[in-house]
């Protein structure tokens, strides 16, 4: 075996490494958004628990992800409301998950990419611990039933 096979071989194992990293943090941070979602009741969810995992499909999560920053937003935000758990804001996490989004997407524009990459690694850092900042304020609040006329975003 000479040296340029050792260095392809390092380079595959490397890439394998890279790639299972990456699907094993995505997994964790799918998991994070979809408990979140199963801590609202299901009269106040616009989305189901189930639809976070289309994340993992590359080149659609970069666009399913704003359908789903959107619908957990209001999710978390109708069930804040039902609980009547005070001091949250309207929407949760919805400027920072747009913000993430955004930056995701012009991480594909040449040179730009390079700067919005790193936006928006710092985002969706900040994001995903907000979501999880925010499902342990659900385990806090007692759960309460979502009167009969309770319509979503009201």
């Amino acid at each position: 075996m000479d040296s340029m096979d050792s260095v392809t071989i390092i380079r595959i194992v490397a890439g394998l490494v890279a790639v299972a990293t990456f699907l094993v943090v995505g997994i964790f941070y799918i998991l994070t958004l979809s408990g979140a979602l199963k801590r609202c009741s299901p009269i106040v969810r616009t989305m189901q628990p189930g639809a976070v995992w289309l994340l993992l499909v590359p080149f659609v999560n970069l666009i399913w992800h704003f359908f789903v920053v959107l619908a957990l937003a209001q999710s978390l935000g109708n069930e804040f409301r039902v609980r009547k758990v005070p001091g949250v804001e309207p929407e949760p996490g919805k400027s920072i998950g747009i913000a993430m989004c955004i930056c995701g997407v012009c991480a594909i524009i040449p040179i730009l990419g390079i700067l919005a990459g790193l936006a928006q690694l710092v985002l969706w850092i900040m994001y995903w611990s907000k979501i999880a900042g925010f499902s342990r304020m659900l385990d806090a609040a007692p759960v309460m039933s979502a009167p009969p006329y309770f319509t979503p975003g009201t």
